[in-house]
């Protein structure tokens, strides 16, 4: 069966929570400078950023700097009405049917990562882009809605952008900027030492939930007030395992479940989903398989580094009177002398003055800000967390093994198709891909409907309960959401 011929046998819409579309240069320009003027529309030319200075560079120079290979020929090219659909929404429209798409939620593929130093300029560049992305999809909002792009490098930066792009502009999708380069403060160190600890770059990346210089709970605040679900999509090709020169496979498997695995467990263990109960967040293009890891380590590590595990591992409990008789019984003749030095017996884990061994961390509950009680605390605090899953991931089944996944519980899986990028070779046929799964038998009907249709309904609708109000999908979300009486949610 062909994409919309599976379409056409389901009793659900399928909602694509992240379909791409191709800013076509020229056009971009044109509308950027009548909104915000030359200066900044010349910043968009070409959006000549590390992929074009990578690529120009040429193999030698790429290996002189340890420069990764950022890629070629990633868009549509031989599929040529392809390539048209991906710029021009109402061809996209058009073809919904023939693809078997009811609704989708439209991704740039480079507007939103400006260049630049200037602050003013970059935040005027981002308001700029958002408009014109809101102007472009105008016309077809019943079928396609396009997200904003929020700067996240300060969170009164991200709360200003998001009341424009709600009040102002009327956009109801968001995409977050995250990974937030930032200096290391002792990279201007003069000491050796410290310098080599800062790192070449002297960068440290920002991942929001932990360890960061602001606190983002106003933003999240912000998104709940204004019903605005933050979804992520950060690439992390160039960073330190995937510097690969000359080679893009390389450099590219893995790269967006990498970083979103790093910005959900900072989230996680950061509490914001303790905090922020109603806070849907969503990881794009990374698959789920990671996330099914990331949920699985996040309970084992807690059941044995919570605090009262701890306690198996704390030096204060250590015998040491046994363990220096064990030692003359079975150690080599001179172990037990050695031994009576304590902290020689805790190989100077710990001594009376300083616990070297905690680094001085006075709380040692790495799980605090998400106020763990019991193991069930994690299907509740993970629940919040979404995956975007392409079509042709085979592992997409995994998300849905609850005879795998701790607790019995099913990860809440994104059908993402990713149309418009080199990956999808045929738009025509992302449905059947992810269909293939039922067909071969390690995907069922009912997960597949929650794949493509319940848990998209539910991420984006939760914190906005007219998202899908005037589109095509607006009867069956309302009927999944407010089930009549006598019907369960599933049976909807």
């Amino acid at each position: 069966m062909d994409s919309r011929e599976i379409r056409s046998k389901l009793s659900h819409p399928i909602i694509d929570s992240d379909a791409h579309w191709l800013e076509f240069g020229p056009v971009l320009h044109q509308r950027i400078e009548k909104i915000a003027g030359r200066k900044i529309a010349d910043l968009f030319d070409g959006l000549d950023n590390v992929l074009g200075k990578a690529q120009r560079m040429g193999p030698d120079e790429r290996r002189r700097r340890r420069v990764a290979h950022s890629g070629f020929w990633q868009v549509p090219m031989a599929n040529t009405r392809d390539r048209a659909t991906a710029m021009m929404p109402k061809l996209l429209y058009e073809r919904l049917d023939e693809l078997g798409l009811d609704y989708c939620v439209m991704y740039p593929t480079g507007g939103g990562g400006i260049t630049t130093d200037d602050d003013k300029l970059r935040l005027t560049a981002i308001r700029a882009f958002n408009q014109f992305c809101a102007e472009w999809f105008a016309d077809y909002a019943d079928r396609l809605t396009p997200v904003a792009v929020i700067p996240m490098k300060t969170p009164d930066e991200a709360i200003a952008e998001l009341e424009h792009v709600t009040g102002d502009l009327g956009m109801k999708a968001a995409l977050f900027g995250a990974m937030i380069p930032r200096q290391v403060p002792a990279s201007a160190d003069p000491d050796p030492d410290v310098q080599r600890d800062a790192g070449k770059l002297g960068l440290w990346y920002d991942v929001l939930g932990i360890d960061s210089i602001h606190d983002y709970d106003p933003v999240w605040a912000k998104c709940v007030e204004l019903g605005i679900a933050p979804t992520f999509h950060s690439s992390g090709r160039g960073y330190v395992l995937r510097r690969s020169p000359s080679n893009f496979t390389y450099n590219h498997i893995g790269h967006f479940a990498s970083t979103a695995e790093a910005i959900c467990k900072a989230l996680f263990l950061g509490g914001v989903t303790r905090r922020f109960p109603d806070l849907n967040i969503a990881f794009l293009e990374g698959g789920s398989s990671y996330a099914c890891q990331l949920y699985a380590d996040l309970i084992g590590h807690w059941s044995i580094r919570n605090l009262e595990a701890l306690q198996h591992v704390n030096p204060d409990n250590m015998q040491h009177e046994l363990l220096i008789e064990l030692a003359q019984e079975y150690g080599p003749e001179d172990m037990a002398a050695l031994l009576t030095d304590r902290d020689a017996a805790l190989y100077a884990a710990m001594t009376p003055e300083v616990s070297l061994a905690t680094g001085g961390e006075e709380n040692l509950d790495d799980y605090a800000a998400c106020k763990i009680e019991k193991k069930e605390d994690f299907r509740d605090l993970f629940g919040n967390f979404y995956f975007g899953c392409e079509a042709d991931d085979r592992m997409n089944a995994w998300a849905f093994n609850d005879r795998t996944n701790p607790l019995g519980t099913k990860i809440n899986a994104l059908f993402s198709s990713d149309i418009g990028h080199f990956d999808v070779q045929h738009m025509n046929e992302v449905v059947r891909e992810a269909y293939a799964l039922v067909e071969d038998g390690i995907m069922s009907t009912d997960d597949f409907r929650a794949f493509t249709f319940t848990n998209p309904a539910h991420f984006w609708a939760k914190g906005n309960a007219d998202f899908f109000k005037g589109t095509v999908v607006e009867k069956q979300v309302a009927e999944l959401l407010n089930p009549g009486p006598g019907l369960s949610r599933v049976q909807q």
